[in-house]
């Protein structure tokens, strides 16, 4: 009997492993996961489940253990940026922890590197706090092969799409586009759209996987599929219309795949990208384009412009097929300007006085029902957290439409106390809180009673995630030129 222990067991890679693993009668085997992007839908039958942070791994787990498969990290470049502690919490003292525990265990360790630190010719590994995390975790493992004797094998994974892909904000991109298809979307593209990538089906990582715990050996186990195709390929496969989005930080142009010693123990990649895309569209069958409807909340409007309200009017051109209704104030000095915008309607409240930001829970939420009564909106989103979010949620109980709320760039801990008071009601009650900095994070999340600020809204998860990229990436624009 061998023991077996996958870190992220229940998330996407590392369901699919233990899916494996279990077949063999010998195995026994053990997750360990903290649920931040896994989930219990992925469990799979034979193998036993244990909650917690991999830090504290040698408390959860004080069984002896044949070998490790550490893949329960944090892993998404863009949103890093935005989730830095929690990036830096989940991937340093988590790895150390796995490390400490592989060492005394005296058992092997396969761990899942990532490929960002070879992307654009080794710049790579420094070009966002996920990427350098994760190079430097390659870095402490190889050193403790060397001081501490630690029989350890790294794996690179290319770009893995597949069954029990994630959605939403962690969503990986071939999901994003399948979802956003279902749907009759238009597919977003992240400017400039030739960025290539190597995607590689996840039963071909799991496969690479397997032969690297057996046969592997110290480090550079790339397991990835040697097609590269440009994100505007990939789009292009599922066809239909196509928006592009602003550039993300982050975001690496291109990323060579070397599966030379992986192969070298037998592996080869056996699915093709573009045979899995025309499987997920037959499965599909026929798909209608639907026209997606927002319901925008924002205390103030056009011509009454801060940076918030431009990043929104950014967002709103850039995606000209979807059809925005504006939630809104009189208060302006030319309230009954009309916006030259054919997919924007406004629906101002109040009587045209500085007041009227406190009539707008009220008035806002009246005029947010009667919308919803005749249209079938996607979700409903505050750009800022204020008059006009608590609007938006006092609409929850008749209208069932998820909530978002972008905080922008408001300085949490300066608000007065009853400001405060209104945010932990805010951020307890969305369904998903974006933020645009780490300190707004951490500082929100000590307000909520969340374990993390953003849940699913399913069908929409994908939309909602390219507003949300896209109206961070308007609003730093905008920071940047008002500095």
């Amino acid at each position: 009997m061998k023991t077996i222990l996958v870190t992220g067991g229940a998330g996407f890679v590392g369901s699919h492993l233990i899916e494996a693993l279990v077949k063999d009668p010998e195995n026994k085997v053990i997750s360990l996961d903290n649920y931040f992007t896994g989930t219990k839908d992925n469990h799979i039958e034979g193998a036993e489940y244990r909650e917690g942070h991999t830090k504290d791994v040698a408390t959860h787990v004080p069984e002896d253990v044949d070998v490790v498969f550490h893949l329960g990290e944090y892993a998404r470049v863009e949103k890093s940026f935005e989730d830095v502690a929690k990036t830096w919490e989940l991937n340093i003292p988590g790895t150390f922890g796995v490390l400490e525990f592989s060492r005394h265990k005296k058992c092997k360790l396969v761990y899942a590197g990532s490929s960002t630190k070879f992307a654009d010719n080794g710049v790579g590994r420094n070009q966002s706090p996920y990427a350098w995390t994760k190079a430097s975790n390659t870095d402490l493992v190889r050193n403790y092969g060397e001081w501490f004797g630690l029989d350890y094998a790294i794996t690179y994974f290319y770009n893995v799409y597949g069954p029990r892909e994630m959605a939403g904000p962690f969503g990986t991109v071939i999901r994003i586009f399948s979802d956003l298809y279902k749907q009759g979307q238009p597919l977003t593209v992240v400017s400039p759209g030739t960025q290539r990538r190597n995607f590689t089906h996840v039963t071909d990582i799991v496969q690479g996987l397997l032969l690297v715990g057996e046969k592997g050996a110290g480090d550079g186990y790339g397991i990835g599929a040697e097609e590269s195709y440009s994100i505007q390929e990939v789009a292009d496969m599922f066809g239909g219309d196509i928006v592009m989005m602003p550039a993300r930080q982050g975001n690496r142009m291109n990323s060579g795949v070397d599966s030379t010693k992986t192969k070298a123990l037998g592996w080869n990649a056996q699915e093709k990208l573009d045979e899995y895309i025309s499987s997920v569209k037959d499965a599909l069958g026929a798909v209608e384009h639907t026209t997606p409807r927002v319901l925008v909340f924002s205390t103030t409007f056009y011509p009454q412009m801060g940076i918030a309200e431009e990043a929104l009017l950014d967002v709103m051109r850039a995606l000209p097929s979807v059809q925005f209704d504006v939630v809104t104030t009189k208060y302006s000095q030319d309230w009954d300007t009309q916006l030259d915008l054919p997919n924007v309607s406004l629906h101002k409240v109040g009587f045209g006085r500085t007041s009227d930001k406190w009539l707008l829970p009220i008035l806002g939420a009246r005029k947010a029902r009667e919308l919803a009564s005749s249209q079938m909106y996607t979700f409903k989103w505050s750009i800022l957290a204020s008059y006009g979010a608590v609007a938006a949620l006092l609409t929850r109980k008749d209208a069932h439409i998820p909530t978002l709320i972008t905080l922008g760039d408001q300085k949490l801990w300066s608000l007065p106390w009853h400001m405060r008071l209104a945010l932990r009601y805010i951020l307890n009650e969305a369904d998903q809180v974006y933020v645009t900095d780490a300190h707004q994070t951490e500082y929100a999340l000590t307000l909520s009673r969340r374990v993390k600020l953003v849940n699913s809204i399913g069908e929409g998860d994908a939309f909602a995630n390219q507003i949300r990229v896209a109206y961070v990436a308007f609003l730093k624009e905008h920071t940047k030129q008002n500095s």
